[in-house]
């Protein structure tokens, strides 16, 4: 049975789907951010009850073998290694993620924290082995990682190359692919740098930026209205 769908312009009007969708709540929404904030509220706390008996390593860490404990592939996005770091992912997911969420869905707003989170812990684990065991390379390979971070600068990077200002001057001058993005990875490079510190997984900040600067620059996270809910008035 058709939808119905009243204009109240004479402007051509799109009627999104019932509000049935798993998508729910519609894009302009901050719900996936304060879901987020609950998550790692959450999480905290099981970590301290896990880390009574012993176990909060296994359940939480990413750690090499990845095999091991591959769960933790995506349970660490969720962890943090104090309340310091907690609340320091906190504050950048609201002011990074706050216009993110609002420009798409909640399903592919936390499909994206998660996927970025995950590639940049996993980067940071499997290349910091492999240039441990090269020859004269200063890397000591990472014993764990925890933390949103990687999916933080994810979407710091998204917002960059999505906003109107970039999608403007994208759209006046042709860039080519190569220089794009060469100009993605050396801010990435900046970026990660100026924002370093001790005990901080760098590969994994610059893995999650340089993400994020991708997937903002083919605005991957955009919701466009579906064509057939198209009506005039």
């Amino acid at each position: 049975m058709p939808r119905r769908s009243r204009s109240r312009s004479q402007s051509e009007l799109y009627v999104r789907p019932d509000s049935s969708t798993d998508d729910e709540p519609e894009p302009g929404s901050i719900a996936p951010v304060l879901e987020l904030l609950v998550v790692f509220v959450l999480v905290a706390v099981v970590q301290w009850l896990t880390a009574l008996v012993g176990v909060m390593g296994g359940l939480f860490v990413l750690a090499p073998p990845l095999s091991t404990n591959p769960w933790t592939i995506v349970t660490s996005v969720y962890a943090h290694s104090g309340l310091g770091h907690l609340v320091s992912n906190s504050v950048a997911l609201v002011v990074f993620g706050w216009p993110v969420a609002r420009a798409t869905t909640r399903g592919r707003f936390h499909a994206f924290f998660a996927a970025t989170g995950a590639i940049a812990g996993v980067t940071q684990i499997v290349l910091t082995g492999l240039l441990a065991a090269i020859p004269f390379v200063p890397v000591v390979p990472t014993a764990g990682v925890l933390g949103a971070s990687g999916a933080v600068f994810a979407l710091l990077g998204y917002l960059v190359a999505s906003n109107r200002l970039s999608s403007g001057l994208a759209s006046f001058v042709d860039v080519p692919r190569w220089l794009s993005i060469l100009v993605f990875v050396g801010l990435a490079v900046a970026l990660t740098f100026a924002t370093a510190s001790p005990g901080v997984a760098l590969i994994a900040h610059f893995t999650g930026l340089l993400v994020g600067l991708l997937a903002g620059r083919t605005r991957i996270l955009a919701v466009d209205p579906p064509t057939g809910d198209r009506t005039a008035a």
